[in-house]
């Protein structure tokens, strides 16, 4: 943890360097500028100082908005980040109309079958998850689902993340069957396009393991 937080440190110190020239040489509004005020929000959010990270990237959006316009990729991307901050504050009403913003802004300029639109309608469906909602963030999770399959197929790593997501709220409703069904369609992506030895093929193993114990069968949690 100390390594990673001394990273950084080096890290914030090159990107505010990296800033400096870029206000020198391009002027505060452009999009390069941006880009780095952004950049420094990442570190901030990575230290999980979240008010700085808010300031690093509101700074960015007041920008992309002025130089790219409400209508730009670049721009559903700082409301996106501005969303992730507040959900990791645990304050979901702002981090949903972040979300929502960068939502609209992707169906309108990217389409709505578009991986992007799919991620913003997952981290919806995770604000949804974290406070309870269990049917909205299935809605969420499933049209996140839909576009995935659509655009980037079955066998993907995100389309396996969207079955683990879906598996995660029946688990957490109780609905230990259908939990099933999702973590194993989820594991079954994951064997296959990340293999065996993969991190997030070990977590796939550990929620079906889970949803095994919580019904008592603890014979096939262990295997």
């Amino acid at each position: 943890m100390i390594v990673y937080l001394i990273k950084l440190l080096v890290i914030d110190e090159r990107l505010s360097n990296a800033l400096e020239i870029r206000v020198k040489v391009l002027g505060t509004d452009h999009p390069s500028t941006a880009t780095s005020y952004n950049n420094i929000g990442d570190v901030y959010h990575g230290k999980c100082d979240y008010e700085n990270a808010l300031v690093e990237y509101r700074q960015a959006l007041e920008i992309r908005v002025k130089v790219l316009g409400p209508d730009h990729p670049d721009t559903a991307t700082s409301y996106n980040n501005i969303g992730d901050v507040y959900n990791a504050k645990c304050d979901y009403e702002n981090a949903l109309v972040e979300y929502r913003q960068a939502l609209e802004i992707r169906v309108k300029v990217l389409g709505p079958d578009h991986p992007d639109t799919a991620t913003s309608y997952n981290n919806i469906g995770d604000v949804y998850y974290a406070k309870g909602e269990y049917e909205n963030a299935l809605v969420e999770y499933r049209k996140a689902l839909g576009i995935q399959l659509k655009v980037l197929g079955h066998d993907h790593p995100d389309t396996a993340t969207s079955y683990n997501n879906i598996g995660m709220v029946y688990n957490a409703k109780g609905d230990y069957e259908d939990a099933l069904v999702e973590y194993c369609k989820c594991l079954e992506i994951q064997l296959k396009v990340l293999g065996a030895d993969h991190p997030d093929t070990a977590e796939s193993y550990n929620n079906i393991g889970g949803v095994h114990v919580a019904k008592g069968d603890y014979e096939n949690a262990l295997v």
